[in-house]
């Protein structure tokens, strides 16, 4: 909901209730129109949603005496389009930031606390926070890169991680003053931030051009961070891969990152993980896979065949007679760790292994094979398809 919205959407009206209503009676005529309008008494109907989010919405203004005193305040200054200062405001027109007025907002109905009094208070000097307000800055986010073997990303690594980032400088405790004294930046008083003109009466906020949004200014500028209050800084830490991850997944680990500033929470460290290849194993998915060569005869005949897995003992497969090349088989949880802690599958391709040297013996053996099955043509079906098309 817009600025504009706020002030002039008359909430009174939504409920249906008097201005002097009390507090009892707000809440009587919220109840009534929530059951009516309620989504689960109106499933599918747009616009009974919509109003029973109106509401909501002035309920939670209505409802809360301190939000219903500075709404009604509002109304009074805005509610014909701009403010007008009344006795002892002193003269001419004043256009400042309604930023800080919606301050503090929550989730149900979209709430307002919190920001009006202290708008009203800097205003008419009655009440409300006094100074300069410099708010904490969170920290910057890092990203970094790590290469990992097959075997770390299947079974999960602990890796020494490098890192360089911008940290509040040590030679000035993050002041940027070489004197510990920065000064309260006089463009933006210590908010770091300006507000411009839209039109209308009301304004929007953009980072102060002088202080670059810290709200300070260093009169003696640090030699080490010129000024600014962060200097480059670097840092190992060892940080845990889980088990299963893929080459190009991007992890990500909060609070980790750089630093904050004045109280602010440190930003968030992002690893990109790159994985290199095994000489035997691939992977799809959450399955690896492996090629094993067998003979004509284990093909043929059947028989059972040993197949090596990644870091463990090895598994014999039973190979049924007649195993055509390129059949694959499955070992179940051989494979890669799954996010909930299972394995998936290896995945065992046959591959038949033609040999390049005969002995004698071996190649009388396949002469009287051919022999034998010399009227068997395996190419006889592919020529009559072939001529069907």
């Amino acid at each position: 909901m817009s600025t504009k919205d706020f002030i002039e959407k008359d909430y009174y009206k939504v409920l249906g209730v008097p201005k002097d209503a009390t507090e009892a009676e707000i809440k009587k005529a919220y109840r009534k129109l929530a059951r009516e309008f309620h989504p689960d008494a109106n499933k599918g109907n747009v616009k009974a949603e919509e109003r029973f989010k109106e509401i909501s919405e002035a309920n939670d203004i209505l409802g809360d005496p301190k939000k219903r005193k500075e709404y009604d305040e509002a109304r009074a200054l805005f509610g014909n389009g701009g403010f007008r200062p009344g006795p002892g405001a002193g003269g001419g027109s004043f256009n400042f930031d309604l930023g800080d007025l919606f301050g503090g907002g929550n989730a149900q109905g979209g709430g307002f606390g919190g920001g009006i009094g202290d708008v009203f208070g800097g205003l008419f000097n009655r009440g409300g926070a006094a100074g300069p307000r410099t708010q904490p800055r969170r920290g910057q986010d890092i990203e970094s890169e790590v290469t990992l073997s097959f075997t770390e990303a299947i079974e999960g690594a602990t890796v020494p991680l490098r890192m360089s980032s911008q940290s509040p400088c040590k030679a000035c405790s993050g002041t940027g003053d070489k004197n510990g004294t920065p000064r309260v930046c006089p463009t933006c008083v210590g908010t770091g931030q300006v507000a411009r003109g839209s039109g209308g009466g009301f304004s929007l906020t953009d980072p102060c051009p002088d202080c670059k949004g810290r709200g300070l200014i260093a009169e003696h500028p640090c030699a080490e961070c010129k000024g600014s209050g962060r200097a480059k800084s670097s840092r190992t830490m060892q940080v845990r891969v889980p088990a299963g991850v893929t080459d190009g997944q991007r992890i990500r680990l909060r609070g980790k990152g750089a630093p904050g500033e004045r109280g602010g929470p440190a930003g968030d460290l992002y690893v990109v993980v790159h994985v290199g290849e095994h000489p035997v194993f691939g992977r799809k998915d959450d399955n690896l896979t492996v090629t094993v060569p067998v003979t004509y005869a284990e093909a043929a005949l059947g028989g059972e065949v040993r197949v090596p897995t990644l870091g463990g003992p090895p598994v014999t497969l039973k190979l049924p007679p007649g195993t055509p090349n390129g059949r694959t088989m499955r070992a179940r949880g051989k494979g890669a760790v799954r996010k909930d802690g299972t394995r998936g599958d290896l995945l065992v391709t046959v591959e038949v292994s033609v040999p390049t040297d005969l002995s004698g013996k071996a190649r009388d053996a396949l002469e009287a094979y051919r022999e034998a099955t010399a009227g068997e043509d395996p190419r006889a079906e592919l020529f009559e398809a072939a001529k069907g098309a």
